[in-house]
């Protein structure tokens, strides 16, 4: 039956500087972002794509609750969760991996060394060259845009198509002016991503644009 239904977690905001989130921004003029994951429910698997972060060194986190609580507060465990995809490495979207040592951990090859620090003990991990199926209709693709291994998730509710772009692309701002992140590993694959997934075509889920959720932390679904 595919993806039932998606949820995104606003678990934080804050702001980074243009640069970041777009090649050849502004050092001075500072973006607003939001801090997301998503859980997505088939008919026998919750499967989060990141875990996000319960630190975030550097960063003015406002409005911020971990994840994990998030979770709890709308009635969800820990270990309710039986699935895992890393989008990559980076700390903001592995950290808080550590509350979900049940769930199977899908990551791409080029992402496994950096994932070793934040990787729960004994957790079993799927590894990935190119693509995964973590569920029936669940596709992790890697993209290896941002960094070496980053990877996307797509799947299909309700005669759409979506995807969850990880950091492919920060905010609709790389859409609108069809530029890759200024973060980016390779610019050329992040580029390609852009031009691949289409809003024309996909239902495109960013996991830090401030304006795709309204309001502060909590759970919002998606439909």
């Amino acid at each position: 039956m595919g993806v039932l239904a998606v949820t995104a977690l606003k678990y934080a905001e804050s702001t980074i500087p243009e640069r970041m989130v777009l090649q050849n921004g502004s050092d001075e003029k500072q973006i607003p972002i939001s801090f997301t994951i998503y859980l997505l429910r088939t008919e026998n698997r919750l499967i989060l794509v990141d875990a996000g972060c319960d630190t975030m060194p550097g960063f003015d986190m406002k409005y911020f609750i971990s994840p994990a609580e998030l979770l709890r507060q709308n009635g969800i465990t820990p270990s309710d969760i039986t699935d895992v995809v890393v989008t990559h490495s980076h700390h903001d979207h592995i950290d808080a991996l550590r509350h979900f040592p049940d769930a199977t951990v899908y990551l791409t090859e080029e992402e496994y060394e950096p994932a070793k620090p934040y990787l729960p003990q004994h957790c079993r991990i799927e590894l990935f060259s190119e693509e995964t199926f973590p569920a029936n209709g669940v596709r992790a693709l890697k993209i290896g845009g941002h960094s070496p291994g980053s990877c996307i998730v797509l799947f299909r509710m309700q005669n759409q198509d979506f995807v969850i772009c990880g950091d492919e692309c920060y905010t609709r701002l790389c859409y609108d002016k069809n530029t890759p992140t200024g973060t980016s590993y390779n610019p050329q694959k992040s580029k390609d991503f852009l031009e691949r997934f289409r809003p024309e075509q996909y239902h495109i889920l960013f996991c830090h644009d401030n304006t795709m959720i309204p309001g502060r932390n909590g759970l919002y679904q998606i439909t």
